[in-house]
């Protein structure tokens, strides 16, 4: 504002905000993550039901991964758990280690709040980022964003651990392997993070990362 604006003026400022403020707290307004925590948690817990029980009955499109950071020789809680929807099946024969540097093409979303619902899932709301600039997944001209496996939260890392390259997953991770409990840019505190992950190539330390050609069908696949 102007310091040398003039008291009348000053005053119709000053009224106008008064009036904003006063509409502003008699409108409805949108709490967009109410009871968002137990959203979340009651959230997994369903899925992670779901999913055990599609597997026991034979369905192979759903997977469960520990995290990598948990210990392997405990049955551990839901929130210990990714829980991954294939996509498609790649034909790499191998997998990232935690030590490599991977490219992928990703998109991740929150759950559905109020004001984001995803038209082709419901269950699905505010895509809070993504490596491709177009509206849909489309590896012929995206550029698949390059990070090393350390680099990343613990869900993330523990699916790229799985994948083999072309393979493409839904990987849903409960926020004890996300953000946590504290807000993150703009994820909000105790947010289930979903993921639409394609592995495109992994790196060896020591190696050198080519540039990437999205035209090109090279694959790396590196034992």
């Amino acid at each position: 504002m102007n310091r040398y604006l003039r008291p009348l003026h000053a005053l119709t400022v000053l009224f106008a905000l008064l009036a904003f403020v006063s509409c502003s707290e008699t409108d409805d307004e949108v709490d967009e993550y109410a009871d968002w925590q137990s959203k979340n948690e009651q959230f997994v817990t369903n899925k992670y039901n779901m999913v055990r029980q599609q597997i026991a009955a034979g369905n192979t499109d759903w997977k469960i991964f520990k995290s990598y950071a948990k210990p392997a020789d405990d049955t551990g809680v839901a929130s210990d758990y990714i829980l991954v929807k294939v996509l498609n099946e790649g034909t790499g024969s191998g997998c990232p280690l935690f030590t490599d540097t991977v490219r992928v093409h990703y998109r991740g979303q929150l759950l559905a709040s109020p004001s984001y619902v995803d038209d082709s899932d419901p269950e699905l709301g505010l895509v809070f980022d993504k490596s491709w600039s177009t509206d849909t997944y489309n590896p012929g001209i995206s550029m698949p964003s390059k990070f090393g496996v350390a680099s990343v939260v613990d869900g993330f890392a523990t699916a790229v651990q799985h994948m083999h390259i072309g393979d493409r997953w839904l990987v849903y991770m409960p926020y004890q392997l996300g953000y946590g409990t504290q807000d993150y840019n703009n994820i909000p505190a105790y947010s289930t993070l979903v993921f639409d992950i394609t592995l495109a190539a992994y790196y060896k330390p020591g190696m050198a990362v080519p540039d990437w050609k999205a035209d090109e069908s090279i694959i790396w696949d590196v034992e």
